[in-house]
């Protein structure tokens, strides 16, 4: 194997991060152990609003390619995109989406959008910033409009329509921070999908099972579930891999639909799909993340685990599906 040089390059942390933000720490020492692992040199690279200097950075270190783990940009979701803008603009191959799904999948309401023209289930959703005809019969969400890992989001953001607390808050939000969708009360899907030659593999399906919860209490993956290690939502929100016969015929719903986000969002790498199951049995995409946390402790890593793949070779999947790339892994 030739010498490949890769810059892991990843946000720069604000002062004082909270878990959420230095999540990415663990994903860059991971990521950085399995490179070393195939014999690529690894450098690290803190990615800022500073474009100049990590352009001049980039320059000089000159990588084969960006191993690019830029999750937000002075902790806003809503800049993720700037990172693929520059790396695209240099020229320098780079793992995960390119920019224009990076952009549109950031963006919840753009991805819903895109998902309705595509036939892709989705909640029905609306703007803020001025009253909503809501269906007293519903339940829905106050949402952030750019952030991932659950950030400003918890059961206190869970409203029935006939609260008029709904309608009076949403008249106060702006329409560039937030948006309201229908809360789907069902079960809850993460499901990972990995490069793999021409065609993605969709890896084992994993649900979010809501143990103990009470009655009449969202059930919400939100902050505290994700973040808030000593909470109740953290301790009675648990991953399984373990289905029954009888929901083979959802888990294959399921797996068609990742594939199709795949390819209607052009994904690249690695990604995610979280889902929610309504009454009926019916999947609806809540999100796409088109560069999910891919920590030890992630649902993107025990979902490899539990497809039987080890994760150096994961990475090695990711690495070679970058486009451009004139030096692949062996």
């Amino acid at each position: 194997m030739p010498n490949i040089l890769c810059v892991v390059l990843y946000n720069q942390l604000t002062e004082n991060p909270g878990p959420d933000e230095a999540d990415v720490l663990d994903q860059v020492n991971v990521v950085k152990e399995m490179l070393l692992f195939h014999g690529v040199e690894v450098k690290e690279l803190q990615f800022s609003l500073d474009l100049a200097k990590v352009k001049r950075e980039l320059e000089l270190l000159n990588p084969d390619f960006v191993f690019n783990l830029v999750e937000s940009v002075n902790n806003k979701g809503s800049l993720v995109y700037l990172a693929p803008s520059l790396l695209s603009s240099m020229r320098i191959p780079y793992t995960g989406s390119l920019l224009e799904p990076m952009f549109v999948t950031s963006s919840k309401t753009l991805a819903k959008e895109r998902m309705l023209s595509a036939g892709i289930p989705t909640a029905q959703w609306f703007a803020v910033g001025s009253p909503q005809p809501f269906d007293p019969n519903k339940t829905y969400i106050v949402k952030p409009l750019w952030e991932d890992g659950s950030l400003g989001l918890d059961e206190h953001c869970v409203f029935s329509g006939a609260n008029p607390e709904l309608n009076r808050l949403v008249a106060t939000l702006s329409p560039d921070e937030f948006f309201v969708e229908e809360f789907i009360d069902g079960r809850e899907f993460n499901i990972s999908i990995l490069a793999n030659g021409h065609r993605p593999q969709v890896l084992s399906p994993a649900e979010i099972v809501f143990d103990a919860f009470p009655a009449g209490k969202p059930k919400v993956v939100g902050y505290t579930a994700k973040w808030v290690e000593d909470s109740f939502e953290y301790k009675h929100t648990n991953r399984t891999f373990n289905f029954s016969g009888s929901d083979l015929e959802l888990l294959e719903k399921l797996r068609l639909l990742t594939e199709r986000c795949w390819d209607v969002f052009s994904l690249n790498g690695y990604a995610r799909v979280d889902f929610r199951v309504d009454s009926a049995g019916n999947p609806i995409v809540l999100e796409i993340n088109a560069n999910p946390c891919i920590s030890p402790d992630s649902g993107f890593y025990a979902a490899c685990e539990q497809s039987g793949i080890a994760f150096a070779q994961a990475v090695k999947r990711i690495v070679n599906n970058a486009p451009h790339l004139t030096k692949h892994i062996s």
